[in-house]
């Protein structure tokens, strides 16, 4: 049995709160030069070349790339021979109230849904833990902004709607979406389980590598034909029209009951933000 002082996961999550914040990922920033590219709407290639530039001056600057620093998603994948010296909620959330604080990062959650009043620490942070095998602690922060966050939908739909049924709804919501999530985006999308697990299967889809394969060739034709008939939708670069609206479409499958048949879109804004670190 390995021992981690609650101390040294506060630390890091701290430093995963500004780094997310800070840095976007290669993954996406090549995504952005490579979209940006072949935009054919010259307006919407402007648009693509102030996000890539808004990205570096947020690197070389260490300031937040996006005025809204999101709510704090954390993933942990916790091994089942680790013991942590501590409470495990409590040093993430503090770890979020200092990197927030520390990294001057915009405070966004309030403490109630219907009083709201902000907490003024942007805790407590939604946090995701998985039991595995090992003696490790890895982290993963994934700050989730507002406008992305309010595009999303689970729809509970019949078996019989089968994969076309699937493809129009995916389809319809990032059409309805417009602009409002700041794309272009990056679609998770989550099939099966129950209803609270498909929603879960969309967020954790985002973490994925921009650009890499999923591992079933079934669900790998999937996304491609998902991302084409998407960005053939001309809502472009912040909804003003173009040629990309999703930098990627990914899909985590789970499965489900023979009676049900649940689909969750979860977008995610230009700002993809996600930093990770084992301990």
């Amino acid at each position: 049995m390995r021992n981690i002082d609650a101390s040294e996961i506060t630390k890091t999550v701290r430093k995963l709160c500004m780094e997310a914040n800070y840095y976007l990922g290669d993954d996406v920033l090549n995504a952005l030069k490579k979209f940006e590219a072949q935009e054919e709407s010259p307006l919407g290639k402007n648009i693509l070349q102030q996000i890539i530039k808004n990205a570096e001056i947020a690197k070389d600057e260490e300031a937040a790339m996006c005025q809204d620093t999101g709510f704090a998603v954390t993933f942990v994948e916790l091994g089942q021979d680790v013991n942590i010296d501590g409470n495990l909620y409590d040093a993430i959330n503090e770890g979020i109230r200092e990197g927030y604080s520390d990294g001057y990062l915009r405070k966004s959650i309030v403490e109630d849904p219907l009083r709201r009043k902000n907490t003024g620490d942007n805790t407590p942070g939604v946090i995701h833990v998985d039991i595995v095998p090992g003696d490790k602690l890895k982290i993963t922060v994934a700050p989730k902004g507002g406008g992305s966050e309010n595009m999303s939908e689970v729809r509970m739909m019949k078996p019989a709607d089968g994969v076309e049924g699937l493809k129009d709804f995916v389809v319809e919501r990032c059409r309805k979406s417009g602009g409002n999530p700041c794309p272009p985006v990056i679609v998770g999308v989550g099939v099966g389980g129950t209803f609270e697990k498909c929603a879960f299967l969309a967020k954790k889809a985002l973490l994925r590598e921009v650009g890499s394969e999923h591992p079933d060739p079934f669900y790998a034709e999937l996304e491609k034909e998902l991302l084409e008939k998407i960005n053939n939708l001309g809502v472009g670069p912040q909804g003003l029209g173009g040629r990309t609206f999703a930098l990627a479409v990914h899909i985590e499958a789970h499965p489900c009951h023979i009676a049900s048949f649940p689909v969750s879109v979860n977008l995610n804004c230009h700002a993809a933000r996600h930093k990770e670190a084992v301990i």
